[in-house]
């Protein structure tokens, strides 16, 4: 899990277990020396460094490869994140989704113009700010 997706209090959680861990071997650590450990571990500079960088802010609601269902274009579908990028801190997200079956994005039954994957920006309850002709939104993922 990336920094980026993790809580204070995840990050906090880690340095006990690892405060823990190395008491178990034989070298009893402060817990100040813990949070410093993990820092480094994570690749950054100190708890400082860290803290700073986490925030208070919450877990992003969505991780690469995780399974979705939902709403494309008025049509169900279920398929997997493959791409993910956070855009104004938290806000809004980039995602890129992979279908496991086709969805046909026409709605006459004459023609069909079937997608496999789709880019689409979404707040954090996942749903687009763009809407369809009738007011949908154009993507709407379920709540878990």
């Amino acid at each position: 899990m990336s920094t980026l997706n993790m809580s204070l209090d995840d990050l906090k959680s880690q340095a006990r277990a690892l405060r823990q861990a190395l008491s178990a071997t034989g070298h009893a650590v402060s817990h100040s020396q813990s949070l410093e450990l993990l820092a480094r571990q994570l690749g950054h500079r100190d708890w400082n460094t860290l803290h700073a960088l986490t925030g208070n802010a919450p877990p992003s609601p969505y991780q690469l490869g995780q399974k979705v269902k939902g709403a494309y274009l008025g049509q169900r579908f279920s398929g997997e994140i493959i791409g993910l990028r956070e855009m104004a801190d938290g806000a809004r997200y980039h995602l890129t989704l992979r279908f496991d079956a086709p969805v046909d994005v026409i709605r006459f039954e004459s023609m069909s113009n079937l997608r496999s994957q789709i880019n689409a920006v979404v707040d954090r309850k996942g749903v687009t700010v763009e809407k369809t002709s009738d007011g949908q939104p154009h993507l709407v993922l379920d709540r878990a």
